[in-house]
């Protein structure tokens, strides 16, 4: 997904990038409902791995030849950022064992919110009017969305891994961003993939998780996402060539609600209560990534006079 900061240009007309990628978002909140469904013949260990194991053999056949010449760099980068895809995909595989598709698509949106605070903790930098309004209203949502009734607020063990994923997930985007203009990113993108893999395979005997029996959900599950992860980053960077960060930040949003559609078609239904949650949710997320417009010097100056 793409995360620069936005201004307030409202959507207007369609066209056909913006469709595509109206599209891999509906696919995203499809993904949730599937790894729902995936995760009653298997566990989540083993899922994630299957998943970034097809991702990353593809990754592996595409830019074999690139990885020629990968540098101490690029593997410590593709090593670290492997760990946060088995965490964050890890966790919230974990937490769809045990929580609806749509409520899990709604937290995981938090990670939006979450990166800013993240790079204020961390790097310092300071969080703007509009990221504290987002913040603010994501986690009233939340607070909303794990409410079954006025006063009565309590977090399942599930919400619990699936908060944590969203810290994970952001902690990823943020080695990204420090990375990304250093190294050669296929080479770094196919080395997270196989690490992912390979890392959610080896935490698997730890976690006590079986080798589940075979079963073609789990299979057909794993290979397409994993096949889409592949195929969606080549969309997104076709797409995002003509298609303004603005646009496509606001089409991305719709991420959770797709995802709480398909969870309903399902039928999956969210009390009232927890819909208001939601819908604050991706308030936020918007509101995170909008900026204030900035008054000029020419204007300031005549402002002053005014005065």
């Amino acid at each position: 997904m793409s995360h620069s900061s936005v201004s307030t240009t409202p959507l207007k007309g369609l066209n056909k990038r913006e469709l595509v990628l109206i599209g891999i978002t509906a696919i995203w909140g499809a993904s949730f409902f599937l790894i729902h469904t995936a995760m009653q013949v298997c566990g989540p260990l083993f899922f994630v791995g299957v998943r970034f194991g097809t991702a990353g053999l593809i990754s592996l056949a595409l830019f074999h030849k690139s990885l020629r010449h990968i540098t101490r760099l690029e593997c410590t980068a593709g090593l670290s950022i492997g760990l946060g895809i088995t965490l964050g995909y890890g966790l919230q595989t974990m937490g769809l064992q045990t929580i609806s598709s749509s409520r899990s698509a709604f937290m995981t949106a938090l990670y939006v919110p979450i990166v800013p605070i993240l790079q204020w903790i961390i790097f310092r930098r300071s969080l703007s009017l509009m990221g504290w309004l987002g913040v603010l209203l994501a986690f009233s949502g939340l607070i909303l969305l794990s409410n079954q009734g006025l006063g009565d607020f309590s977090i399942s063990r599930g919400e619990i891994y699936t908060l944590l994923c969203t810290i994970a997930i952001a902690g990823e985007i943020i080695l990204i961003g420090q990375f990304a203009g250093s190294v050669n990113v296929r080479n770094v993108t196919t080395i997270q993939l196989i690490m992912a893999s390979l890392l959610s395979f080896a935490f698997m005997p730890v976690a006590g998780e079986p080798i589940p029996p075979f079963s073609w959900i789990w299979v057909s599950t794993g290979l397409a996402l994993g096949a889409a992860s592949i195929l969606i980053q080549w969309a997104m960077n076709w797409a995002q060539r003509a298609v303004t960060a603005t646009r496509a930040t606001l089409i991305y949003a719709g991420e959770p609600v797709w995802g709480g559609l398909f969870g309903r078609l399902a039928g999956d239904r969210l009390p009232a209560i927890s819909l208001l949650g939601a819908g604050l949710i991706v308030l936020g997320v918007v509101v995170s990534e909008l900026k204030l417009p900035r008054r000029s010097k020419h204007a300031i100056a005549k402002g002053k006079v005014r005065e």
